[in-house]
């Protein structure tokens, strides 16, 4: 997939593709003050777009909620040859008692017996956690095991 960039002089840069099977583009403007847009082109005329003003918050979770979905079905893909292995996605809710404290102590791998591979948080994914890393409200967790610990987890990520 091609991903083209285009530098907006006094505005920022615009990143865009098309989308297969409709005459349309989708993409991002980054505006230099910080924004960002969200875009997608109008089907009668794809130099023109709707744009969708996106915070910080409202970018980071439509990454995760674009960027998990594929994650996960790419470790399902190669875990499939084994059986009783499983991969959920989690968020890490703002109730939850392991906001803002390490995974550690969660002593989720103890616990449970899975593990967590990935977390997107912001967009960006952070590849094998180790236990000083500090969970945030919105966290997106990707978690490989059996079914049983994968209900375990949720239940550790909820109640502690």
């Amino acid at each position: 997939m091609n991903v083209e960039v285009t530098r907006l002089p006094g505005i920022g840069v615009r990143k865009d593709f098309p989308v297969k099977g409709v005459r349309r583009r989708i993409g991002v403007i980054d505006h230099k003050d910080g924004t960002i847009y969200l875009i997608v082109s109008k089907s009668d005329n794809p130099e023109a777009t709707d744009q969708i003003p996106l915070s910080a918050s409202e970018a980071a979770a439509l990454a995760n909620l674009l960027g998990a979905p594929q994650l996960v079905a790419q470790l399902r893909e190669e875990h499939r040859e084994f059986d009783g292995v499983n991969t959920r996605q989690f968020s890490v809710l703002g109730g939850s008692p392991y906001v803002d404290r390490p995974l550690g102590e969660t002593e989720m791998r103890t616990r449970t017996r899975v593990s967590i591979v990935a977390i997107m948080r912001g967009g960006a994914v952070i590849p094998s956690p180790g236990p000083d890393f500090v969970f945030a409200a919105g966290d997106l967790l990707v978690i490989v095991g059996t079914t049983e610990g994968l209900d375990a987890a949720a239940r550790i990520l909820t109640d502690g």
